[in-house]
């Protein structure tokens, strides 16, 4: 027989700069595949500063990348206990923005931002937050595949929404173009489609075209 039951987890997270409560701009941003928090977190230095604050929660799946030993990466998923692992993820970040946003007497503009495997996982999130953030951006990935589009679509109705991605990155092919297509088009307001010369991976310029 198969059970399941709940228990304490520790998890961590990195931020741009000590919480001082007075930022008017919190990113939440998740990585991809295979990355850690730290190293994520360097890759959004350009756009750091002292009004917005930077949160990179890290994954707590963890693997060797390469073999049985050597680096390691975290992800959000893999396919095996999949629900058990969305379900997770959202109660995980739940927690953590609900922590941060507890002590903030203004409350700031909340965006989160999604890359590669990390976009899936942003768009399932946000999808189910008792509120609606003010900008989601999907960042060489896309909405989740098993996504119900009209409750997604009336979530988000609000919601700045735009995915980016590089004009070579081989990670995304012309079928996968496609199915996204599809879903967009059922949702009732428009997504943003943005191109970068580049690969599968964060483009500095654009970094500070989008979040200033």
């Amino acid at each position: 027989m198969k059970y399941n039951f709940k228990y304490q987890h520790t998890a961590q997270y990195r931020t741009s700069h000590v919480i001082n409560r007075n930022e008017k701009e919190i990113i939440i941003a998740l990585h991809g595949y295979g990355q850690l928090s730290e190293f994520f977190l360097k890759k959004l230095e350009p756009i750091f500063s002292e009004d917005k604050l930077i949160v990179v929660p890290e994954a707590t799946n963890y693997a060797y990348l390469e073999g049985f030993s050597g680096r390691v990466g975290a992800n959000w998923m893999t396919l095996h206990e999949r629900e058990s692992a969305i379900t997770n993820n959202n109660d995980y970040l739940n927690g953590l923005l609900e922590n941060i946003l507890l002590k903030y007497r203004i409350r700031p503009i909340v965006k989160v931002m999604g890359f590669s495997q990390g976009a899936a996982t942003a768009t399932r999130w946000v999808s189910q937050l008792p509120f609606s953030v003010n900008s989601l951006i999907l960042w060489s990935g896309g909405f989740a595949h098993d996504l119900n589009f009209q409750k997604t679509g009336e979530k988000l109705k609000n919601t700045e929404v735009m995915i980016v991605l590089g004009d070579s990155d081989s990670l995304i092919t012309t079928d996968s173009i496609q199915k996204q297509d599809e879903f967009l088009s059922m949702l009732p307001f428009e997504v943003k489609k943005l191109r970068f010369e580049g690969g599968h991976d964060l483009n500095t310029p654009f970094l500070q075209k989008i979040f200033g």
